[in-house]
C-alpha cells in the first residue's frame, strides 16, 4: 500500500493586515535605535504655515522608543484619527440605512438593464470623473463613501471587487498625484516654493490627461479580462459570496418602486451637497459626517423604515467597518513613533545629500522616489509639502532642476504611492468598505504601481530639459 506524502509544499500566504502593520511598528521602533536623531529648526512663513528651515539640521539627543512605546502607539494612532475613524464608522453605518431600503440593489439592477452590451463604459466614465476630483479640489477622504457604491455595481456589471474600488480609488488618487490645481498639494507646495499659484498649467494639464488615460486604460484591460474569467480575480472567491448576497436581495428588489427612488434622489442630494460644502464652502470631515447621518435618517424614512430599523441598521454598518477603522490608528502609530524618535528628519538629510551628486535628471527621478519613500511616514499631501519643499526646492535649483519641477517630483511621490501604502488612513478606510484585505489589494495594486513609478520618470524628463518654469 502506497501512503502518499501529505507534506505539500505550501504556498506562501501573505500575513494579516494588523501583522503587517505591527510589524513595521516594530522596524520604525528599532530604526530609533540604529538611525542618529537629528531635526531641522522650522519657522512660521509669509502666509503663516509652519516650514522647515534650509541648512538648520542638527543632531539631538536620542529618543529610542521602547516596546512600552511601541503598545502605546495604537493609542495614540486612534487617538490622533479619531476623526477619520468616526467619519469612517459614521459612513458606514449611514450607508447601512441606505442599502436595508434595498434601494441602491434596485438601482443597481436598473442601470445594470440599461447598460447591456455598455457596460465597459462606465469604468472611464467615472475614472475620469473621480480624477478630476483629485485634480481640481484634492478629493480624498470624500472617496470612501464611493466605494460602497461602485463594487455592488461592478459585480452587477460582471467584474470584481477590485474593478469597482479601482475606478473611484485609483481614478481620484490619479488626479491627485497628477493634479493641476489641488490645493492640498499643488497650491501648498508652489507657495513654499514661492511660485506663481497654478503656475506651468499647459504642461501639468498634459501630464493629468496622460496619467489618467494611462490609468483607465490599465483599469479596462483588467475588467475586461475578469469579464471574460471571473476566476483570475483575486477576489473571486469574496465576489461569489457577494454576488449570491446580491442575487437574493435582487430577487425582493427588483422592481423598482417609488420608494427606491425617493430614496436615491435623498442620496443623490446629499452627494450633491457634499461635493458643492467642499469646493465652496471647504468642508472637511466633521461637515460631510453630518451630511452622512442626515442622509441615513431621512433615507431610512423615506424607505418606509421605523426609527427602530435605522438605528439597528447604523450599528450593523458601523460594526462591520470597526476593523477598517481600527487599522487607520495602527497605522498612524508608525508616524508617531518616528517622530517621537526623531529620525524623520535624520532620513531627509541624509537623502539630500545624494539629489546634490549626481545629474538632474536622475536628481529629479531621486527625488520622486524620495519623496514616495517620505509619504510611508507622512501620508499627507500638505504635511509632506511643509516638510520637504523648503528643503527640496532650493536644492533642486543647486543641481539644474526649476522648482516647477521639484514641485512636481513631490506631487508624484506624495500621490502615486497613496494607493498601495498601509499606513494611508484613506486607503485603509476604502478597503473596509470594500470588505477587502490590504494584501489582496497590494498584490493587484503592485503591478500598476511600478507602472505608475516608470510613467513619473518619462514625465519628469521633459520637465528637467526643457526646465520648466516660470523658475
Amino acid at each position: 500500500m502506497t501512503v502518499k506524502n501529505s507534506t505539500k509544499k505550501k504556498s506562501f500566504k501573505v500575513p494579516h493586515t494588523y501583522v503587517i502593520i505591527f510589524s513595521i511598528l516594530l522596524l520604525v521602533a528599532l530604526a530609533t535605535y540604529i538611525i542618529p536623531a537629528g531635526e531641522y529648526e522650522r519657522q512660521e512663513n509669509a502666509s503663516g504655515r509652519t516650514v522647515v528651515v534650509e541648512n538648520s539640521y542638527h543632531h539631538v539627543e536620542r529618543s529610542p522608543q521602547g516596546i512600552s512605546k511601541v503598545l502605546q502607539a495604537p493609542l495614540d494612532g486612534i487617538k490622533e484619527t479619531s476623526s477619520i475613524i468616526g467619519f469612517i464608522l459614521i459612513v458606514g453605518g449611514a450607508f447601512a440605512v441606505v442599502q436595508k431600503t434595498k434601494a441602491i440593489d434596485a438601482g443597481i439592477i436598473k442601470v445594470t438593464q440599461r447598460l447591456k452590451g455598455y457596460e465597459i463604459l462606465i469604468i472611464p466614465a467615472v475614472m475620469v470623473l473621480f480624477s478630476l476630483g483629485g485634480a481640481v479640489f484634492g478629493m480624498s477622504e470624500e472617496i470612501i463613501p464611493f466605494v460602497a457604491i461602485f463594487v455592488p455595481l461592478a459585480l452587477a456589471l460582471g467584474y470584481d471587487t477590485i474593478t469597482g474600488v479601482a475606478m473611484c480609488y485609483v481614478g481620484a488618487h490619479i488626479g491627485f498625484a497628477a493634479a493641476f490645481m489641488n490645493p492640498f498639494t499643488v497650491g501648498i507646495a508652489q507657495g513654499i516654493a514661492e511660485l506663481p499659484p497654478m503656475s506651468a498649467m499647459g504642461y501639468r494639464l498634459f501630464v493629468w490627461a496622460v496619467t489618467t488615460i494611462v490609468g483607465v486604460a490599465y483599469v479596462m484591460i483588467y475588467a475586461n479580462k475578469i469579464k471574460k474569467n471571473p476566476e483570475l480575480s483575486i477576489t473571486f472567491e469574496h465576489d461569489q459570496k457577494r454576488r449570491k448576497e446580491f442575487s437574493k436581495e435582487a430577487t425582493l428588489t427588483n422592481k423598482f418602486t417609488g420608494r427606491h427612488a425617493l430614496v436615491l434622489t435623498v442620496f443623490f442630494i446629499g452627494i450633491v451637497t457634499l461635493v458643492s460644502g467642499v469646493i465652496i464652502y471647504e468642508w472637511w470631515i466633521s461637515e460631510i459626517a453630518a451630511i452622512f447621518v442626515a442622509m441615513g435618517i431621512v433615507a431610512g424614512l423615506a424607505g418606509g423604515l421605523k426609527p427602530g430599523e435605522i438605528a439597528d441598521s447604523f450599528i450593523d454598518g458601523a460594526r462591520d467597518l470597526v476593523g477598517a477603522a481600527l487599522i487607520v490608528g495602527l497605522a498612524r502609530g508608525t508616524l508617531i513613533l518616528a517622530t517621537n524618535g526623531k529620525i524623520i528628519d535624520t532620513v531627509l538629510a541624509s537623502v539630500v545629500g545624494v539629489i546634490g551628486n549626481v545629474p538632474s535628471v536622475i536628481s529629479a527621478y531621486l527625488m520622486f522616489f524620495i519623496q514616495s519613500i517620505i509619504n510611508f511616514f507622512v501620508p499627507s499631501g500638505s504635511g509632506q509639502a511643509a516638510l520637504t519643499m523648503p528643503i527640496m526646492a532650493p536644492l533642486g535649483e543647486l543641481v539644474g532642476i526649476t522648482r516647477q519641477t521639484t514641485v512636481l517630483a513631490f506631487q508624484f511621490g506624495d500621490g502615486f504611492t497613496n494607493m498601495i501604502i498601509p499606513t494611508s488612513g484613506v486607503l485603509m478606510g476604502a478597503l473596509g468598505m470594500a470588505k477587502i484585505s490590504w494584501d489582496q489589494w497590494a498584490k493587484w495594486m503592485v503591478k500598476l504601481q511600478i507602472l505608475f513609478l516608470i510613467l513619473g520618470c518619462l514625465l519628469l524628463t521633459p520637465a528637467v530639459l526643457m526646465h520648466l518654469g516660470p523658475f
